[in-house]
C-alpha cells in the first residue's frame, strides 16, 4: 500500500507542475506538500488510517490540477486514477467516500465526518495560511484592483476558518496567524495595542 500511495503522490505532483495548470509554478511546494505536512502533524494526535489520510491529501485537488469542474466527473475521474494506479477496490471505495464528504464542504458534515476527513480538511484550510498562498493569488491577478483582491482573500480566509478547519486544536494553534491575516486583508481591529 505504501508504494501505491507514493505513486499517487508522484502522479499528483506531476499534474500540479504541468504547465497547463494555472498554478503550476507553486502549487506543489506551497500547497500540496504543506497539506501533507500539516496532516501528518495533526494525525499525531489521533489514530487515523494513515493510508487514507495520505490518499486524501494527494487526491483532494486532482480535479483542480486537470481542469475538472463537474462534481460527478471529479469523483469518477478520481476513481479512475486510483484504479489506474492499482489500488484495491476496497481502498478506492473508502477513499472515494471520504473524498465525496470532503468535496461537499458542509461544515456540520465535516465536523462529524471520519477523522481522516477532519484531518485533511483542517490541513487544507490551514495550508492557505502558511507560506505564500495569498501572495501568489495577488501576483497571479495583477489586473484586479487591490481592494478586490483583499476582499477575495478575506472571504477565502474566513471560509477556510469557519468551514474547513474543523479541529479545534488547529484553530487554537493558528488563531494569532488568522487574526494577523484578517488585519493584512483590511480588517483593522478597533484597538490595536490592547
Amino acid at each position: 500500500m505504501k508504494e501505491k500511495v507514493e505513486n499517487l503522490k508522484r502522479e499528483a505532483s506531476i499534474l500540479a507542475q504541468n504547465e497547463s495548470f494555472v498554478h503550476h509554478e507553486w502549487y506543489l511546494d506551497q500547497h500540496l506538500e504543506i497539506v501533507e505536512q500539516l496532516s501528518l502533524e495533526i494525525a499525531e494526535n489521533y489514530e487515523p488510517d494513515m493510508y487514507l489520510v495520505l490518499g486524501l491529501v494527494w487526491i483532494h485537488d486532482y480535479a483542480k490540477t486537470v481542469g475538472i469542474r463537474d462534481d460527478k466527473d471529479v469523483i469518477s475521474r478520481s476513481r479512475g486514477l486510483l484504479l489506474d494506479l492499482g489500488f484495491e477496490e476496497e481502498y478506492i471505495n473508502k477513499l472515494i467516500n471520504l473524498l465525496e464528504i470532503f468535496e461537499r464542504k458542509d461544515p456540520d458534515e465535516l465536523r462529524n465526518s471520519p477523522i481522516e476527513v477532519q484531518i485533511v480538511s483542517s490541513a487544507d484550510g490551514a495550508s492557505h495560511m502558511i507560506g505564500t498562498f495569498y501572495q501568489r493569488y495577488v501576483y497571479e491577478n495583477p489586473d484586479t484592483p487591490f481592494d478586490e483582491l483583499m476582499e477575495s482573500n478575506l472571504r477565502k480566509l474566513n471560509k477556510d476558518w469557519n468551514r474547513k478547519i474543523v479541529l479545534p486544536e488547529v484553530k487554537e494553534k493558528l488563531h494569532e496567524r488568522y487574526e494577523f491575516l484578517r488585519e493584512s486583508f483590511g480588517e483593522i481591529p478597533e484597538r490595536i495595542l490592547s
